[in-house]
């Protein structure tokens, strides 16, 4: 009987070791999807951003049509181009939008209200209206983060 006792606890002990490694190699990976992002879900540009602005700054009288305002057209196949690398004009020493770094994007502190704090001038973004969500804010920061990239 008691040899019995030691053999079932020799084979729980292997039991739960083979347990132990089958879940190192069922985890064992690059660390995609641990975050609940699988990788396909990286901000765009044309999906993520530019609804954003097209609701909220993209129309004429302000930064759309023949005269944008600070020359700013974020229409649809201009933004991208208006914005990335651009001076600012209200700061010149800082981007509009500087790709990997959304605290050193003028068009962030203009819509996050901070515009004043950077060095900037005139008023929070979007003119006259209502200012952007949370949500909205970090849509455009994790784009400039992931590199600004004309997707």
């Amino acid at each position: 009987m008691a040899e019995s006792r030691e053999q079932m606890g020799v084979f729980r002990q292997r039991v739960a070791i083979g347990l132990f490694l089958l879940a190192g190699v069922a985890c064992a990976g690059d660390g995609t999807g641990l975050d609940g992002n699988d990788g396909g879900d990286e901000v765009t540009l044309s999906r993520d951003v530019q609804p954003i602005f097209t609701g909220n700054c993209a129309f004429s009288g302000c930064h759309a049509g023949s005269s944008p305002a600070q020359g700013m057209n974020l229409g649809a196949d201009q933004a991208f181009s208006s914005v990335v690398n651009v001076p600012a004009r209200e700061l010149p020493g800082m981007n509009r939008v500087t790709p990997n770094q959304p605290d050193d994007s003028y068009l962030v502190h203009k819509v996050q209200g901070t515009h004043l704090a950077a060095g900037g001038s005139g008023s929070r973004m979007p003119l006259g209206r209502s200012p952007l969500s949370q949500a909205d804010i970090d849509l455009i920061r994790a784009w400039i983060q992931a590199g600004a990239q004309p997707n």
